[in-house]
């Protein structure tokens, strides 16, 4: 079983870097594999030479984007995953219970009355905005870290609306045109200003989240079975939802505050992976993120690539291709 899970994880991973490969390559303006090599191993910074154009385009554009994207998909993935499980509801994901909505009505906020002037001013919004939303599930479903989780679901689409709504309330309000325009953009999901910054400031937050997820993987496998079972085996349930909550909180805030609101993923991925390799979390969340990494970048690229200049909001393009792939998954499951 092991051998099987590792090999089947080890399929995914050149799949990734093909992907990425794929995005650096494909845009406005298209490279060949050679030119992408040339420019990674050169870098940006040798401004006398003549491939400076490209080395510029590849580290200082597509790299970042590309990465960001990979890095986002793997979050939203790996909360879609553990949450489907604290929850015991295929439908669970950070999108359905309103953290996604939280985030994205602080980050808006933060903009809207011009607080934004530091670079940790929109994640900081976006992560109260986060914890606000969820806070307002947890009142909404009489405060039960081990309730029924249909009221989990029911009472994250009720806060969801809500809150999609007091953010185009604001958005409308205070905002102009131009400004309008960019935060509804951003709203969908988009990773054209993704920087260095952004990357680093997702990787150093997912990073240790996953190895705590990762660490509890166990506990995570015997919750699936039900409160009670876990509670017999030693499980301290309400310890364990709480801290899972809190830290897929704070992971989608930051994915919120540097792409937006993208959907569909945590909702859709952690079902595909586990097809591919399986129930067993410690494989499960790996697979999940890098399943989500790659279903992110090639949607990504599509978005920027399909109607050429123009761009579209990459949470366009996931809805599109993960609705018809969560339709598939549920039909096989009913027959």
């Amino acid at each position: 079983m092991l051998r099987s899970a590792v090999f089947r994880l080890s399929m995914l991973l050149p799949i990734l870097l093909l992907a990425l490969c794929i995005a650096i390559m494909y845009g406005p303006v298209t490279f060949s594999m050679q030119e992408v090599v040339n420019a990674l191993l050169a870098g940006y910074w040798h401004s006398d030479t003549a491939g400076t154009l490209h080395q510029r385009i590849v580290w200082s554009l597509r790299m970042p984007r590309s990465l960001l994207a990979a890095l986002a998909g793997a979050a939203l993935a790996l909360a879609g995953t553990v949450l489907q499980s604290l929850t015991r509801n295929p439908l669970a994901d950070p999108w359905v219970l309103g953290i996604s909505s939280g985030a994205g009505l602080g980050a808006v906020l933060v903009i809207a009355l011009g607080l934004s002037a530091g670079w940790t001013a929109v994640p900081a919004g976006a992560f109260c905005g986060a914890m606000l939303a969820f806070a307002l599930v947890l009142v909404m479903a009489r405060k039960s870290l081990s309730g029924q989780s249909s009221r989990f679901v029911l009472t994250g689409v009720a806060v969801t609306q809500f809150l999609s709504a007091a953010t185009s309330l604001i958005t409308l309000w205070k905002t102009d045109a131009d400004t309008t325009r960019g935060i509804m953009f951003w709203l969908l999901g988009s990773f054209a200003q993704a920087s260095w910054l952004q990357v680093l400031l997702c990787a150093l937050v997912q990073l240790p989240i996953f190895l705590i997820c990762w660490w509890r993987a166990i506990e995570l496998d015997v919750l699936t079975f039900g409160s009670v079972t876990a509670v017999s085996l030693g499980v301290e349930v309400s310890t364990l939802r709480a801290m899972m909550y809190c830290l897929l909180t704070l992971l989608t805030a930051v994915v919120v505050s540097c792409c937006g609101a993208i959907g569909f993923i945590g909702l859709t991925v952690p079902h595909i992976a586990r097809m591919f390799i399986g129930h067993r979390h410690r494989a499960l969340l790996p697979a999940s993120m890098l399943c989500g990494a790659i279903f992110t970048v090639l949607a990504d690229t599509l978005a920027r690539t399909l109607f050429a200049p123009r761009e579209l909001p990459v949470g366009i393009l996931t809805a599109m291709l993960g609705v018809p792939v969560f339709l598939l998954l549920i039909s096989r499951s009913s027959r």
